[in-house]
């Protein structure tokens, strides 16, 4: 898929993966994808209810060797 622009939140504990990209979001125009990259696996919840919240949409996830990925259209 492609994307926008990629986040890359590994590492990151919860709230960090959605502050970065509540925060990457505002640079971006609408139509536009944000990939995520997060190892939190709460991330998976809270990005889904985040995205849903802010009118945005949660296109796809996926689980490659731990890592969480998540694509983001903006709304």
């Amino acid at each position: 898929m492609n994307s926008t622009k990629v986040l890359d939140a590994k590492g990151m504990a919860c709230p960090m993966p959605i502050v970065k990209t509540k925060k990457a979001m505002k640079e971006l125009e609408t139509g536009d994808i944000l990939e995520i990259h997060a190892t939190d696996k709460g991330a998976k919840g809270d990005l889904k209810a985040w995205a849903k919240s802010g009118g945005h949409e949660l296109l796809k996830s996926d689980e490659d060797n731990d890592i969480l990925k998540f694509w983001i259209q903006k709304g």
